[in-house]
């Protein structure tokens, strides 16, 4: 009877996601469409956990002043993108200090074989050779603890994160396997609808706030002046026919842009568009994206002018996110043999 009414909470409780975003810069249109526009539509079906990956961004030189900056306004924007702080918990991961241990915990789970198998501490160490320390290397344990402090059912993943979910699941059974049941093994979440948005100077690469090109990346807090101009930059080809196919890269990112800021099928686009120039279909689609971004441009001004509001939404997400964190961070050290303070 007790097994059935466990199984019972289980079906009835709401799943939980967990998902972070690293401050190291604006979010781009790409950002917002694949992913954080996709949060804010999620948090009636599940329960969500985002948070701002500040520990992450260490791995990288950042101006402390820039790096507490943009923080503050990552936070904010995910605010301003619409996640409710009544149905989602957000908050910023330094400021619950059981990350840092859990990572600790998860270095001393982690093979140095498998650790140095990560592709993206390959790709990371041959953009920064000047900086390859050890939170590059260890970053995948540092998410692991990340994902298990919170138990959480779903992770959104994408192509370049699908191996990272793989080493969670690795840890979490071989430490459940060495020290008993303790977390629960985390699933990739797919949305149903997530548009991968190309860079608008170099269609084959995704958009990237790493860009060095000004031209190639919409940010969401740019003006409408600005995102029109980018647009209408945007490479195409010599075709000048706005239909989706193979070999027509530039126009493809287009449409499914268009796609999905208007619900448009890529073949209602094609119809409407039929017999008109590029021009007037970057046009449209600038103007569909600076429709779509201007209330989100208006209620981040509205968030950071009230920064004493801010840092109160801050403060309690950090409360909550610690209450659930430290109970399976306890759980997790007294499994290894860590005393707990009386």
């Amino acid at each position: 009877m007790a097994n059935e009414n466990e199984n019972a909470q289980e079906t009835a409780r709401k799943k939980i996601i967990l998902s972070g975003i690293q401050p190291t810069g604006t979010f781009t249109l790409g950002n917002y469409l694949g992913a954080v526009r996709n949060w804010r539509q999620i948090q009636n079906e599940y329960q969500c956990y985002y948070f701002i990956a500040d520990l992450h961004s260490m791995t990288i030189h950042i101006d402390p002043a820039k790096r507490r900056q943009q923080t503050r306004e990552a936070f904010a924007l995910l605010l301003a993108c619409g996640i409710d702080t009544e149905k989602s918990l957000v908050f910023v991961q330094s400021h619950v200090h059981a990350h840092a241990e859990m990572g600790w915990i998860m270095d001393c789970c982690s093979q140095f074989g498998e650790l140095s198998r990560m592709t993206q501490f390959k790709d990371k160490s041959a953009k920064h050779p000047d900086n390859i320390n050890a939170g590059l290397f260890t970053y995948p344990s540092l998410m692991a603890g990340d994902i298990l402090l919170y138990q959480a059912d779903y992770v959104p993943v994408g192509a370049d994160q699908t191996q990272h979910l793989e080493f969670t699941r690795d840890i979490a059974t071989r430490f459940n396997h060495t020290y008993g049941e303790t977390f629960r093994l985390p699933e990739g979440y797919f949305p149903k609808a997530g548009a991968r948005v190309m860079s608008l100077q170099d269609p084959t690469s995704k958009m990237s706030k790493s860009d060095t090109n000004p031209k190639a990346t919409i940010y969401i807090l740019d003006d409408e002046e600005t995102i029109l101009r980018k647009f209408k930059s945007a490479v195409t080809d010599s075709e000048a026919e706005v239909v989706y196919r193979e070999g027509k890269d530039g126009v493809n990112n287009l449409m499914t842009i268009y796609s999905a800021i208007t619900g448009e099928s890529l073949d209602d686009i094609a119809r409407d568009f039929a017999g008109k120039g590029y021009g007037d279909f970057k046009e449209a689609v600038g103007h569909a994206v600076a429709d779509e971004l201007q209330p989100i441009r208006d209620h981040y001004a509205e968030l950071m002018n009230d920064r004493q509001y801010l840092e109160a939404q801050m403060r309690d997400g950090a409360e909550r996110a610690s209450r659930i964190a430290n109970k399976t961070l306890n759980k997790a050290k007294k499994k290894v043999g860590l005393l707990l303070p009386q």
